[in-house]
């Protein structure tokens, strides 16, 4: 029989049981996702989530271009489109496409789930952010139109803005929001996918031509439930691994 985890005093915990502060994190993580789902379609307020639309393109296009990298191809450009479209053009083999391909929903996905998981820690927020910055910039190096150059290089500045800003203290909620924009990004394209069949020309749709055994909705379909256990898994790690902020923060000596 497998041990319990115990607290110092001798008595067991739950790693899955919330602190006060993650608690506060759970509650911003769901206000997030409400308000993304809120405003995604809503008339004029719709535009509040613009600029958060075109960076998160930027880092689907991202995750097409690094995977390509990644499996021997070569990435000649990035593209963001003004009206939310993106194109990452490569050169590579036949195993670049395989893995590229998928890559852009879920290497999104996957970075949006990490920035989720280090928003439980002030520290583990800071090497998200430089994570984030890292990818941002880049991004920037592969840009070949103003656009995708200008918004990763506009929110790269935010990012280290707010690392500096009061010793990086709103940075966390800054890259939580980012990392649940990014997951709910992927989440709701492929569901747009899914549900209305808007598949031409989609990542699913070229996957599907090239390599066949599911049409495009299932492929989409495949990465949205890997997709959904990336973002679940993040908030269940960071439940379990971050423990320590609370009793940092309680703990202490008086003169």
């Amino acid at each position: 029989m497998a041990p319990t985890p115990t607290n110092g005093d001798g008595s067991s915990t739950n790693l899955l049981k919330p602190t006060p502060d993650q608690i506060t994190i759970l509650w911003l993580i769901g206000g997030y996702m409400a308000g993304i789902l809120i405003l995604w379609q809503m008339p004029y307020l719709k535009h509040i989530l613009y600029p958060f639309k075109l960076v998160t393109i930027g880092l689907h296009e991202f995750g097409h271009a690094c995977m390509a990298c990644v499996s021997g191809g070569k990435v000649k450009s990035i593209t963001v489109d003004p009206n939310l479209g993106g194109l990452t053009t490569y050169v590579g083999n036949r195993r670049t496409q395989c893995l590229a391909l998928p890559a852009g929903y879920l290497g999104s996905s996957f970075l949006g789930a990490i920035l989720v998981f280090c928003a439980f820690n002030v520290v583990a927020s800071k090497g998200a952010a430089i994570m984030l910055i890292l990818c941002l910039v880049l991004t920037i190096f592969w840009a070949r139109n103003l656009l995708a150059f200008g918004v990763c290089l506009f929110f790269a500045g935010i990012t280290a803005l707010l690392w500096w800003l009061d010793g990086g203290k709103y940075l966390k909620y800054f890259t939580l929001f980012l990392g649940v924009m990014s997951c709910i990004y992927s989440i709701l394209e492929i569901l747009d996918m899914l549900v209305l069949r808007k598949s031409n020309g989609s990542d699913a749709e070229q996957f599907a031509e090239k390599y066949g055994i599911f049409p495009a909705q299932g492929w989409g379909f495949i990465w949205l439930i890997i997709s959904l256990i990336f973002l679940v898994g993040a908030v269940l790690a960071g439940l379990a691994a971050f423990k320590d902020d609370d009793a940092n923060n309680s703990s202490g000596t008086g003169k």
